[in-house]
C-alpha cells in the first residue's frame, strides 16, 4: 500500500484540502459503479481517487457558485 503525503495532494491540487474534496468527489463518483468493473485490486475507493489525483491522471475544473439573489 502506497502512503500518500498531504505534500504529494497539494503539488498537484494547489492546497492540500482542495485535494482532498476533489478526490473524494472523485471517489463518490466511482461508488457508482459494479466492485468488478473497477478491477479487483482490493483498494479502498479513496485510495485509488488519491492515486489518481497525484498521478495526474484526474482531471478537474473549479466552478465558482452562484449566489442566490434574495
Amino acid at each position: 500500500m502506497r502512503i500518500i503525503t498531504p505534500a504529494e495532494v497539494a503539488k498537484q491540487a494547489g492546497n492540500k484540502y482542495l485535494g482532498v474534496l476533489v478526490a473524494a468527489k472523485f471517489a463518490r463518483y466511482l461508488n457508482e459503479f459494479p466492485k468488478d468493473q473497477l478491477g479487483g485490486s482490493g483498494e479502498k475507493l479513496t485510495t485509488l481517487a488519491l492515486q489518481s489525483l497525484v498521478e495526474g491522471d484526474l482531471n478537474y475544473k473549479l466552478v465558482r457558485r452562484r449566489r442566490s439573489e434574495a
